[in-house]
């Protein structure tokens, strides 16, 4: 008798509709449970037991994993309208953020925002990027010159923030502005894990809050006040100026879209750049052959350490599961999808098919330099979602990351060694040469799967 999963169907077929979809034996769950794994560890299981599309019950009601590419395309891009996106368990953090926004105030929301990240947007920003990664190669080389232990994680989100902070409102982050808005990191870290009412959520959280609302509150009232930054206006600039076209840009909205920015803009490049590290660790070659692939500033060298980002966001996918609802019934890939079910679409196992992404556990960046080295069917590949609610920053991300290792690289060499007492990770960055003199970095937790 099957004990690991069945091909039972969720509900009886229809006439005139498709197959019944296979669903995960309860025996599975419950060892999943048994054994306090992961989600993730699940969802592995259902795909490898039943493929692409496929359900399983953490509760009464059933769920639809979607990982097969096809599938992936026909949820995310072709039918947004029949699958989608519900409250966002960030709403305590960013409120009406265009993150969480749905119907037309998303679509407002995003259109403003739209142009803001590509073509000429995205040139309006590519000085106070470089100028961000100056900076922190100037930390860097300071760092290794004192021998200076420092948090890896922490040094890529300061990094990423400081980036953001420069394109919303043309300054640089200074030490008072980070310290403050650390409080973002500490309320997306403790999300999973608050009270399920608002209001004790809220008030677990009070202090920080408070924080970054006085933060949000300083910036908005600066650009209303028309005082631009040493690199002109930034993008909070363009949302204060909306409000008289658009009366629905609020104080409060103005704070939530400035606070759903900053997180959208920092928490995931920061965290893509921690695993890169650790990846170039055990891959140290890799490294290598971007460096030798142009001379600095090359379009060469660009593509090459593109390709090693491109390649860490397969393996770690800014959003590694996208949750949508079906607003109505459907049939995905050939079977039954009734109104009312929840789906998770997972780019993370959709990254690690070995049906799509030979030796799918490897690190090679070549897979995006070499021509047939990945898959071309749509929805293959997807770290920052695909469709009308894919990230709207991704472009922004890409080229921050690229940017910074643009200049690290060159000068320090990864290389982690022993775990100190209480820490998850280390790293040594040492520059590169002959005599290198050692900078040790140390994290106090490894990077969320």
């Amino acid at each position: 008798m099957a004990t690991d999963a069945s091909s039972r169907p969720i509900a009886p077929r229809r006439a005139g509709t498709g197959r019944p979809l296979p669903q995960a034996d309860a025996g599975c769950v419950e060892r999943w449970r048994t054994h306090q794994g992961e989600l993730v560890d699940l969802l592995a299981q259902v795909r490898e037991r039943l493929g692409g599309v496929a359900s399983f019950r953490l509760g009464p009601q059933p769920t639809v994993l979607v990982t097969g590419p096809e599938a992936v395309q026909h949820v995310l891009a072709l039918h947004p309208d029949r699958y989608v996106k519900r409250s966002h368990r960030a709403r305590l953090l960013i409120g009406d953020g265009v993150l969480a926004a749905t119907g037309e105030a998303w679509k407002r929301q995003r259109r403003l925002l739209q142009s803001q990240f590509t073509g000429k947007g995205m040139r309006r920003y590519e000085e106070r990027i470089t100028a961000a990664a100056r900076t922190t190669a100037r930390r860097w080389a300071g760092h290794a010159r004192t021998g200076r232990t420092f948090d890896l994680g922490e040094e890529m989100r300061r990094f990423a923030l400081d980036t953001i902070w420069r394109a919303l409102t043309g300054h640089p982050l200074d030490d008072a502005t980070a310290h403050e808005l650390a409080s973002v990191a500490t309320v997306v870290a403790a999300l999973p894990t608050l009270p399920a009412g608002h209001v004790d959520a809220r008030d677990a959280v009070a202090d920080d809050l408070a924080r970054i609302d006085a933060v949000a509150r300083r910036a908005v009232d600066a650009a209303r006040d028309a005082e631009p930054g040493p690199d002109g206006p930034g993008l909070l600039q363009v949302l204060v100026d909306a409000v008289g076209e658009y009366p629905q840009y609020t104080d409060q909205l103005l704070r939530d879209e400035l606070v759903t920015l900053l997180v959208a803009g920092h928490e995931t490049t920061a965290t893509t750049l921690t695993w890169l590290y650790l990846l170039l660790d055990r891959h140290p070659a890799a490294r290598e052959e971007a460096l030798a692939a142009g001379r600095a500033g090359s379009p060469e060298r660009r593509e090459a350490i593109q390709a090693l980002v491109s390649e860490t966001l397969r393996l770690y996918p800014s959003a590694w599961i996208l949750p949508r609802h079906a607003a109505e019934d459907d049939v995905l890939a050939g079977y039954t999808v009734d109104a009312g079910t929840d789906l998770l679409v997972c780019p993370y196992l959709t990254h690690r098919d070995p049906e799509l992404w030979p030796d799918p556990e490897h690190f090679d960046p070549r897979r995006f330099t070499v021509p047939g080295r990945r898959p071309t069917r749509p929805g293959a590949y997807l770290p920052f979602g695909i469709g009308p609610r894919a990230c709207l920053g991704q472009q922004f991300a890409l080229r921050e990351s690229t940017a910074l290792l643009e200049h690290l690289l060159p000068a320090h060499v990864p290389d982690f060694r022993a775990v100190p007492t209480g820490a998850a990770y280390s790293i040594t960055v040492r520059p590169d040469g002959p005599t290198p003199a050692t900078l040790t970095a140390v994290g106090t937790g490894s990077p969320a799967r």
